[in-house]
């Protein structure tokens, strides 16, 4: 290489002015979905004729009801589908997203209460701009959702996270989020039934951690989007419903995605106070204006309709649930706790790590998946995507089979670990 290539190729060793750098730092600080990159890339090593079998995805792998999808229909030939709607959404969906909250969780709402968003992100993100001043602090559970962080920097904010670990069974408690509370600290993010972990908080912690967030006046997000999936036993209760007197500190994400197999139709919503809601309506008719109303018209007939779809999905992954956990178990060096809710497992490989593996050997998580990915032909999802490094999660949303073929691939490569 010559001298002045080396010089070429050298890092800048000061900060580009602003008018030469092409990406703003903020957006440019933006880490890349870990979850949709990995099945990404399992999606392309299929097409590319590769036997490859995807645990990353956290999509249901269920067709959405027929009766919603003609509702659909139905609208996309109604020409008043074809216009404008008001940014919040439409009256008709936000009337049955007040009686699916009644219904579903006790909390008693007004559509003045209600933002529909494109998806949960949507709904994540506008309601942490809503929230947060720049340095505003949010207490965030961890293993947490990759996308969490990224939104609470989006807006401002700084992320804090609190870890739990397989040993209390993922559940963070209130002296652990007290001990990482600052002057600074303004949002708890609280998400149950968990992505990653699938971890479900009993009433009892619900309440604890809600009350210890009214006495020292923190604003609570929590995430419901995942509230039909729990097994076992195990419910989930709504924390402003547990603890009442949160109700006007608290933010409530939903959306149609999981509970019937609509992810890809990107409707979410927004519950919470009226001037938070309308606040972020504002933003709303800034960003994108109304969500797709075929999209809307199917969403009002999912919730209009009964819970059967969700209960025939609850059923297949409770199945799949056990056998996928006692599958992991029977590998030695992964340790796996049995998730309550939603459709994942999150074991822990650290006893996997640093150890020859079909004469190779991973130092880290990442390593690891990159590994069986390889050798295995099987993708899952490195726990430093989660915050929590030594883990892998893996969604159990795939067919029966798939499943059974893509640990039974896991337990021949990970038995040689020496």
């Amino acid at each position: 290489m010559t001298a002045a290539s080396s010089s070429e190729s050298a890092a800048p060793t000061t900060p580009l002015p602003p008018t030469e750098r092409r990406v703003s730092r903020r957006i440019g600080a933006i880490t890349e979905s870990a979850t949709l990159a990995v099945d990404a890339k399992a999606k392309a090593l299929k097409a590319a004729g590769k036997p490859v079998i995807g645990f990353g995805a956290g999509e249901p792998d269920f067709p959405t009801p027929d009766y919603v999808v003609e509702a659909a229909i139905t609208a996309a030939r109604t020409p008043a589908m074809h216009r404008y709607t008001p940014a919040g959404g439409l009256p008709a969906l936000k009337e049955a997203i007040v009686a699916k909250t009644a219904r579903d969780s006790g909390l008693q709402v007004t559509p003045a209460q209600v933002l529909v968003t494109n998806g949960g992100k949507q709904a994540v993100y506008e309601a942490l701009a809503t929230m947060l001043d720049p340095g505003d602090e949010v207490l965030l559970p961890a293993p947490y959702w990759t996308t969490y962080p990224e939104a609470i920097r989006l807006a401002g904010g700084v992320p804090v996270p609190v870890i739990a670990d397989e040993q209390s069974g993922y559940l963070v408690s209130a002296a652990q989020l007290e001990a990482a509370r600052t002057p600074r600290t303004k949002v708890l993010l609280f998400c149950s039934p968990s992505n990653p972990t699938g971890a479900v908080y009993p009433l009892e912690q619900v309440e604890e951690i809600g009350r210890w967030a009214v006495e020292h006046g923190l604003w609570v997000l929590t995430d419901e989007i995942y509230e039909h999936l729990t097994y076992g036993g195990a419910t989930a209760p709504s924390m402003p419903v547990v603890v009442p007197e949160l109700a006007d500190r608290c933010v409530v994400v939903n959306g149609v995605a999981k509970t019937y197999a609509m992810t890809g139709w990107r409707v979410g919503w927004i519950v919470g106070p009226a001037d938070v809601v309308k606040a972020a309506t504002n933003l709303q008719s800034h960003a994108t204006s109304n969500v797709a109303n075929v999209s809307q018209a199917a969403a009002v007939a999912a919730l209009n309709g009964d819970l059967s779809a969700v209960a025939t999905m609850r059923e297949a992954f409770d199945r799949r649930r056990q056998t996928i956990v006692s599958m992991l178990r029977d590998i030695p060096g992964i340790a796996c706790p049995e998730p309550q809710g939603a459709f994942y497992v999150y074991p822990s490989v650290k006893g996997l790590l640093g150890r020859p593996i079909a004469g190779r050997t991973a130092q880290t998580s990442v390593e690891l998946a990159e590994l069986i990915l390889e050798e295995a032909e099987v993708a899952v999802v490195p726990g430093e995507a989660f915050g929590t490094p030594g883990y892998v999660r893996m969604s159990y949303a795939l067919g029966d089979d798939d499943l059974v073929e893509g640990v039974t691939r896991m337990q021949r490569l990970l038995g040689q670990a020496g």
